[in-house]
């Protein structure tokens, strides 16, 4: 069993005394939950109960995390995992789950566990399965893969890694100042598990998605998304349409990897509640 922390703890208990449908919302690498704090302001207004658990050990801020960054070392896809089926375990009901990039992957193993009523994954990190991987992926991801000691360590974006991996679909300025608001130090495993998936039939980076009890799955990919490119989320939703379950595809023009935290983001937000509108719980 991971450990909830408090906070997890009190949103977990205030979405079980709301009687509304709960959200969890699985940040991605190089992000933290607070990314998600605009994301869960709308879903609230509309009237859902939201949950952002972190990951294990993540710090609850940026500051915090910048300051200790060896604390995301070896976190692994498994552990993550886990975590999060710890807290959807301590759920009076299923919940939708939205996840972005390495969240997309974890959300899309949860949903194959049969533990959502639907799910949205933005601009996901392939699962098992998913064979494209275009030179841009693999620019985004050397950062970390360049080196096989970042295995068990954790790296941080410079800024211009950050422009290209990220933020390469907004204005200059609007690039520096997500920089300065949202990236922290990320683990470099999920990488590494990630990029050899495919030669590991037990890889941690695999998904069910035969499961018909996976639910309604969304698929959003940013058409300009260096990091996940449309050829990555398309051979996604076709690994997932095998599925028995409703699954959708959206293109968003001129996005890129940032779409969950640029300005832009209500667009992103308001395709995943259009799709949980025409796909309600049951």
């Amino acid at each position: 069993m991971s450990v909830i922390t408090s906070r997890e703890q009190a949103e977990i208990d205030r979405a079980n005394a709301s009687g509304k449908q709960p959200v969890v919302f699985v940040h991605g690498l190089w992000l933290l939950p607070g990314s998600w704090e605009a994301w869960r302001t709308l879903f609230q207004e509309r009237g859902f109960s939201t949950l952002a658990p972190g990951w294990p050990d993540d710090p609850e801020t940026v500051e915090e995390a910048r300051r200790i960054p060896g604390v995301f070392a070896g976190k692994s896809i498994g552990a993550i995992t886990d975590h999060f089926v710890d807290i959807i375990g301590h759920l009076d009901r299923k919940p939708v789950l939205i996840g972005h990039s390495f969240g997309g992957l974890i959300t899309q193993k949860l949903a194959g566990m049969g533990l959502a009523t639907a799910s949205v994954a933005i601009d996901p990190a392939p699962v098992r399965g998913v064979l494209p991987l275009p030179l841009s992926s693999l620019k985004a991801a050397s950062p970390v893969i360049a080196n096989p000691a970042n295995r068990r360590r954790q790296v941080m974006l410079t800024e211009k890694e950050f422009r290209y991996a990220f933020a390469n679909a907004v204005p200059e300025a609007e690039a520096h100042e997500l920089y300065e608001l949202f990236p922290v130090p990320g683990s470099g495993l999920p990488l590494f598990q990630a990029a050899f998936e495919n030669l590991f039939p037990r890889t941690e980076a695999s998904a069910d998605t035969r499961n018909p009890d996976r639910g309604p799955l969304l698929v959003i990919s940013g058409e300009e998304d260096h990091t996940v490119p449309w050829a990555v989320a398309n051979a996604t939703y076709h690994l997932q349409k095998k599925n028995p379950g409703v699954t959708e595809i959206v293109k968003i023009p001129g996005r890129g990897h940032s779409l969950v935290i640029d300005a832009g983001w209500a667009d992103v937000a308001e395709k995943a509640l259009d799709f949980l509108a025409r796909n309600p719980a049951p």
